[in-house]
């Protein structure tokens, strides 16, 4: 377990996360040294950022989580990871104002419970809101990371001053963010945009155990595409390893690499059919492509001409994220912002 601090800000930090010249939803109103956190907790990594009133990022930290299921266990890291972040900006605890923190799986956010998680990290029923209070003894709110995806790259990405548009994460997992006339829009058991489940041609319709990855994500999550990889590789067709990454297929594809072309354009077309069914079904003008895989120029550029092609009454426009891999970061900032915005009115 290595945990380490970043002093530097990040390139999409330089200016304000959640915040521009106008006053945002979740920026608290005094100029002072009062911050919040915002954390991503993945089932690989966790990420925290120190953020001051108006969303700028002040310092960042993070820690491998590879292995580690036990939701305590994951409370105490962030715990210690905000006392380096303080630290590091030197701020005092005091300070502190709220935090907010985005997780891998369908989260109630009215009570503050995970439901569900990946099999990375295996949760069921985890109050983690409770836990997080509990631990650092100020507001915190939780939801789905890829709904804070969305959240970020409305405030200060690709989807900024869109009110209706879909985020689509695409890393490990497959999930959809879905922004409905301004807001999150969450579902009545909390599940909206769990389409890694999504039935499309070419995937089988077995029965999924819970936590386990779906149909759509094994053909298009990360994992899905090695997989897929290491079942089309034959030595006599391609020189390249066996063992290649999502990203790094796709990079070959671009270089003309003729194997790694088929499974880029079978991503592209599994990809291009959900937008195009979730277009029709939400009529959003706008899909952006987050995530280590989705954020892909090939994938993204690929599934672009695919749905150019397509007989469609209203042609949504497809973007890549622009905060990359700071969007669920730049979201639990804003979470936290807002957070911190509704206990000042409730005790002022």
């Amino acid at each position: 377990m290595r945990a380490y601090p970043t002093e530097e800000r990040s390139t999409v930090t330089q200016k304000q996360f959640c915040g521009s010249s106008e006053t945002t939803q979740g920026a608290l109103a005094a100029p002072d040294n009062r911050c919040v956190v915002g954390v991503d907790i993945g089932g690989t990594n966790l990420r925290l950022a120190l953020a001051d009133s108006a969303g700028v990022v002040l310092a960042k930290w993070s820690a491998k989580t590879v292995g580690i299921q036990d939701a305590n266990v994951i409370v105490a890291l962030i715990k210690d990871g905000v006392d380096q972040l303080l630290k590091q900006a030197s701020i005092p605890r005091s300070s502190l104002l709220a935090v907010g923190a985005g997780v891998a799986g369908v989260t109630d956010v009215d009570a503050g419970v995970v439901l569900a998680t990946s099999y990375l990290l295996g949760w069921r029923n985890i109050p983690l809101r409770d836990l997080l209070e509990s631990a650092l003894g100020i507001p915190a709110a939780v939801d789905n990371d890829v709904n804070l995806g969305a959240l970020g790259e409305s405030w200060a990405g690709a989807a900024k001053g869109a009110r209706d548009f879909v985020f689509l994460g695409i890393g490990t997992g497959v999930g959809a963010g879905i922004m409905l006339n301004g807001r999150i829009f969450h579902g009545m058991s909390w599940a909206a945009g769990e389409i890694g489940y999504m039935l499309v041609p070419g995937v089988r319709d077995d029965r999924i155990e819970p936590g386990k990855p779906g149909p759509l994500e094994r053909l298009i999550g990360g994992e899905g595409i090695k997989t897929e990889w290491h079942n089309l590789w034959r030595k006599e067709l391609t020189l390249l390893p066996q063992d290649l990454t999502a990203t790094q297929i796709f990079d070959y594809a671009v270089e003309g690499e003729q194997l790694a072309q088929v499974l880029l354009l079978q991503c592209a077309r599994t990809l291009a059919n959900v937008i195009y069914n979730v277009s029709l079904m939400l009529n959003c003008p706008l899909f952006v492509l987050g995530g280590t895989v989705g954020m892909h120029p090939a994938l993204c550029d690929t599934t672009r001409s695919i749905l150019m092609g397509r007989d469609m009454r209203v042609q949504p426009q497809l973007s890549c994220s622009l905060l990359g891999v700071d969007a669920q970061l730049a979201g639990a900032i804003c979470l936290a912002l807002d957070t911190a915005a509704v206990q000042s009115r409730l005790t002022s």
